[in-house]
């Protein structure tokens, strides 16, 4: 067991290291292209951020543990929100800027519905991979041709350089490597975390749906963060709600996309049931805030009670042992005492 935790440790941590590794790289490189900060949030930083989820469905979806392949998901989505947005906007007011309202909250909230209509069949196969696969690749063409039509003239993007603490010119070489560095400790990162969150399911009797919508979903989501927390301290709330929202969007079409296409999710009924429905909730929420042009205090402290009140209950459907599933012997050579 106790092996077992350190492997879960160590996972936590390359996810939080690789992933602002990743994020500082991509950031830079990004901010030298003359990028906005809203494409930054929505793409690059987002993206790179979302990379611990993906590494942790696909070694999932390899191992044969789809419960957590889709719960990683599933909760990952539900803590954005309610949890990481929550916080950030307790430490400053959030503004939300007018794209957001007619392009990507929308999408976010057809994902998530589209994700619920294919669980009703208890299964994303290749084919409903290839579809939100598609739907992501289609998004973000348009999404760059917009941006490259808006670049920031030259006295934005040193004023934003500054921002990323960057003295003289950026190395772009030098951004590369700390992308792929980030890479690799998320990919061994996101190994560890699995077989150590598996093994501990299994010791204590808690089905893999608890542990991937708590544990891993929380553990994966710490690159964006680290991301929104240091973006509302700077009161960048462009990027920070761009991280959020574009987190969430590769989250339902790339990650769930990427996996299926690789090896299809199965969903438990009570995935499709409970989870998803919450996971579209809380996008819902979101669209009374757009309208009002910003997210308030009292309003993100309502989110990060509504995100507790989500995680009580889970407890409580853990504590009826008819709730408990039976975990599959995978990960045989990890020890557990």
């Amino acid at each position: 067991m106790i092996l077992n935790v350190a492997y879960i440790l160590f996972g936590l941590a390359a996810l939080f290291f690789g992933g602002n590794w990743l994020v500082r790289g991509a950031s830079r490189l990004a901010a030298s292209l003359g990028v906005k900060p809203l494409v930054i949030g929505l793409t690059v930083v987002s993206f790179g951020t979302s990379v611990p989820e993906l590494m942790v469905s696909l070694n999932a979806a390899f191992s044969g543990t789809s419960d957590i392949a889709i719960g990683n998901v599933v909760g990952s989505n539900i803590a954005n929100i309610g949890l990481i947005l929550a916080v950030s906007g307790l430490i400053v007011m959030i503004p939300i800027h007018f794209d957001l309202i007619k392009r990507e909250i929308p999408v976010v909230i057809v994902g998530s519905l589209l994700i619920w209509i294919m669980a009703q069949n208890h299964e994303v196969n290749q084919l409903d991979g290839l579809l939100l696969v598609s739907i992501l690749v289609v998004f973000n063409f348009f999404l760059i041709r917009a941006s490259l039509r808006e670049r920031l003239r030259p006295t934005e993007v040193k004023e934003l350089v500054e921002e990323e603490g960057v003295v003289g010119p950026i190395n772009r070489m030098s951004e590369l490597g700390w992308i792929v560095l980030g890479l690799v400790v998320l990919l061994v990162g996101a190994n560890r975390l699995v077989e150590g969150t598996v093994a501990v399911a299994r010791a204590l009797q808690v089905s893999e749906v608890f542990i991937s919508l708590t544990l891993v979903a929380i553990g994966t989501s710490l690159p964006e963060l680290v991301a929104s927390v240091v973006a509302a301290n700077k009161r960048e709330g462009d990027i920070l709600f761009g991280n959020i929202i574009g987190s969430n969007i590769f989250n339902l079409f790339g990650i769930v996309g990427i996996t299926a296409l690789v090896r299809p999710i199965a969903i438990a009924p009570r995935l499709a049931n409970i989870e998803i429905p919450v996971m579209i909730g809380f996008a819902l929420v979101l669209v009374v805030f757009v309208f009002r042009g910003r997210l308030p205090r009292w309003a993100s402290a309502l989110l990060l009670a509504a995100y507790f009140a989500f995680i009580v209950l889970l407890l409580a459907d853990e504590s009826n042992p008819t709730a408990l599933t039976d975990l599959p012997a995978i990960f045989e050579a990890t020890p557990v005492s």
